[in-house]
């Protein structure tokens, strides 16, 4: 009887596991995007969260919230060349694989596709939810930029036509960093000092950088909040989010790290 029990026991869980939903794909060419190097996110475009609807009107002109904002603003150009304007720099880029490197030290190893593919697929398609949150909010105030306003420097004249056209308010990185140091405290929790530290640095970036206005920054952290409270109603980001953590515990057990040079430069430009 025992034997039987057993045999029932294993076919049982084989026809579980057959049943079993798929694990979230870590190809990008599964996840077609209209735009280049960008994947959809999670959230299917009636959940993405309304921030024109979340979030109060920017200050006005002539209020001590502007000129909190103008002060900041003229902070960060004072401190062109610096090492932190430089990071900002490297900050404002959101393609991957590089995107991903602004975390890696915080987190304590590579974020690469080859050696983590979920990790790397649950940043690229929360870097998707947060953006687009943001964007009904941008749409509606079009906000102009600091640079624009008092006629200043930024961190990315490259990208100068691009952000001119993109409302100010409020900040896409900002949110996309926030939500990124949130995802990555859940994937290892022993590094969310870390990890929240840089994703605080990260959305101030865009201040240091010269490109947003101070109460952006801090409305964009909210924008996030709220993303990733979402995303764990999702069925995918939450199988993504348990394979990212086995994929860091087995970078750890291999000793895979960043490169220690750039973790030290990254140190010493956010050294207070």
């Amino acid at each position: 009887m025992r034997h039987v029990h057993r045999l029932f026991g294993a076919g049982l869980v084989a026809m579980l596991a057959a049943c079993a939903a798929p694990l979230p794909t870590t190809n990008p060419a599964d996840l077609p995007s209209p735009h280049p190097g960008l994947v959809p996110g999670y959230l299917p475009m009636q959940q993405v969260v309304n921030s024109l609807a979340l979030l109060p009107a920017p200050p006005q002109a002539g209020s001590a919230a502007q000129a909190a904002d103008d002060a900041a603003y003229r902070a960060a150009i004072a401190a062109k060349g610096s090492p932190r304007w430089q990071l900002a720099e490297r900050d404002a880029e959101l393609q991957f694989p590089r995107a991903a490197d602004a975390f890696a030290c915080a987190l304590g190893v590579p974020i690469r596709a080859e050696t983590s593919p979920h990790l790397t697929m649950l940043m690229r398609r929360t870097l998707a939810d947060a953006g687009l949150a943001t964007s009904t909010a941008k749409d509606h105030y079009q906000r102009p930029r600091p640079f624009m306003v008092l006629g200043g420097e930024q961190c990315t004249p490259r990208e100068d036509a691009s952000l001119r056209k993109n409302g100010s308010y409020p900040s896409g990185h900002s949110a996309i960093g926030w939500s990124w140091a949130l995802v990555l405290s859940e994937v290892a929790p022993d590094r969310t000092n870390a990890l929240m530290r840089r994703g605080y640095e990260f959305a101030q970036s865009r201040v240091a950088c010269g490109v947003h206005w101070e109460s952006d920054v801090a409305r964009g952290r909210d924008v996030a909040a709220a993303v990733v409270a979402q995303l764990h109603g999702n069925a995918d980001f939450n199988a993504q989010l348990a394979e990212a953590r086995k994929e860091v515990a087995r970078a750890r057990a291999a000793g895979l790290a960043p490169p220690a040079a750039e973790c030290t430069a990254e140190a010493a430009a956010l050294k207070r």
